[in-house]
């Protein structure tokens, strides 16, 4: 059998409630998750300082959505996946969370959101987990109603794990017949293990798209994703904000969402204290 997740089981089995709770316990797969949507988020070019309505395709655990919320960003998050959801509503992640299969449409109002991304979650749309299923219908289907859902001039950016040149001429063919225009950007296209794939798609005719990292020769891969993350703490330490996951910024995070009207958890001597790490 294939060591690729989306050819052993549906997305919304493989992510069950073991290795949902990996996304909140594997520190490696966090680090990584983080720097990708970091990245995905640097390509949608949204207007600085202005807040905007993005929508995270395949949003699992919300890793992605909390790059989305520190950068002062309102997002919706969409899962095929209870389990992964569950472990998002744990977190007490800020966005909105809806259950919901790509492959069957989204159910938003048009022109709903600024932007889009998604995470490691497209290649599953190519699978035919069903008798009923047909990937080229199922892709056409997705970003039809994708394309109908995003202002005019925005972009939805997917980093996704292809298998094969086929898999690539598939989703984007089915993207472009939708009416997007772009293509693929792949960073780091030399390094075995820093190589990633975007699909940077417009809603606003054609234009050009953003440069890939690590293409000039002399350009090395990170040789740690965490290094961002530490960069950015570092820049809210000198700024004077409290540093993500600190007592104070967990604090100022409850107050929102009690603001918002979410059901929030009482506060305690024990928020935002450190916990031991897990042995295995």
């Amino acid at each position: 059998m294939s060591g690729r997740p989306e050819h052993q089981a549906p997305p919304e089995i493989f992510y069950g409630q073991d290795e949902a709770r990996k996304y909140t316990r594997n520190t490696r797969m966090m680090e990584i998750q983080l720097a990708m949507s970091e990245r995905a988020v640097e390509l949608l070019c949204l207007p600085e300082n202005q807040p905007c309505h993005i929508i995270d395709l395949g949003c699992g655990s919300g890793l992605s959505g909390e790059t989305l919320t520190e950068q002062g960003h309102v997002w919706t998050g969409v899962d095929i996946s209870s389990a992964m959801l569950g472990v998002a509503k744990e977190r007490e992640v800020e966005g909105d969370l809806l259950l919901g299969d790509l492959g069957q449409g989204l159910p938003f109002r048009a022109g709903a959101f600024d932007g889009a991304i998604s995470i490691s979650a497209l290649q599953w749309l190519c699978n035919a987990d069903q008798r009923s299923h047909n990937p080229a219908n199922r892709l056409y289907t997705f970003f039809s109603s994708l394309y109908g859902c995003l202002s005019r001039g925005s972009r939805a950016v997917f980093q996704f794990y292809p298998e094969n040149s086929s898999q690539v001429e598939l989703i984007t063919s089915q993207a472009m017949k939708a009416g997007f225009t772009g293509g693929l950007v792949v960073d780091y296209p030399n390094s075995t293990k820093a190589k990633k794939f975007f699909l940077c798609l417009m809603t606003g005719g054609q234009q050009p798209l953003p440069a890939a990292l690590g293409v000039d020769s002399r350009e090395e891969a990170p040789s740690h994703v965490a290094f961002s993350q530490k960069r950015e703490r570092m820049k809210q330490l000198r700024a004077g904000k409290a540093p993500k996951k600190s007592r104070d910024w967990i604090l100022e995070k409850k107050e929102r969402r009690r603001r918002q009207g979410k059901e929030t958890r009482d506060d305690s001597k024990f928020t935002g204290r450190k916990r031991p790490s897990h042995v295995w």
